[in-house]
């Protein structure tokens, strides 16, 4: 069994569609157009949840997170587990819309599979992706946007301890 830390780096979304979104401007006092669409993100890593800020506006209509998260992450080597016990590796990014009088809105959600990023990871020590557009889909499967996401996986060795490589390996990066 192998441990290590599973950085995800949320950088933007763009073209991710809000049904509320004004288009010919606004009449409702309560839903300005400047405020139609504020999209965060729920990253979800097995039982591992964490909640991004709100995105900034950013140019050409992107909204802008640029939000690093960090996981825990045991990978068992291979043929320990059967495959009825073979754990999901899989990043699952539910975007939401923030409303301020209702409940917040899904606007869709993106999948990312990581099992051969842990598995390089714990081969090499580390493995990086660098950031790329992965499609978000509405529940009905169709099509809604896109969002940029970068990962990395950094192996742990037996004594060292998660809390301290995590603080390490933070400070000798810079968000992109």
């Amino acid at each position: 069994m192998g441990r290590g830390i599973l950085e995800v780096l949320l950088v933007d979304e763009e073209g991710i569609k809000d049904d509320h979104e004004c288009t010919l401007g606004c009449l409702n006092w309560l839903n300005p157009c400047k405020n139609a669409r504020k999209p965060y993100v729920c990253v979800q890593y097995g039982n591992q949840q964490r909640l991004s800020c709100v995105a900034k506006r950013g140019l050409d209509r992107k909204r802008i997170w640029n939000e690093k998260f960090t996981f825990e992450v045991e990978y068992p080597a291979l043929g320990q587990l059967g495959d009825e016990e073979q754990p999901q590796y899989k990043l699952i990014f539910r975007v939401m819309n923030k409303h301020k009088f209702s409940k917040d809105e899904f606007l869709g959600e993106a999948r990312i599979h990581v099992k051969d990023i842990l598995s390089l990871g714990m081969e090499k020590g580390r493995y990086e992706v660098r950031h790329q557009k992965y499609r978000v889909v509405e529940v009905d499967k169709t099509y809604s946007g896109d969002i940029s996401v970068a990962i990395t996986f950094i192996k742990i060795g037996m004594g060292e301890d998660i809390a301290s490589c995590k603080r390490s390996d933070i400070q000798a990066k810079t968000v992109i």
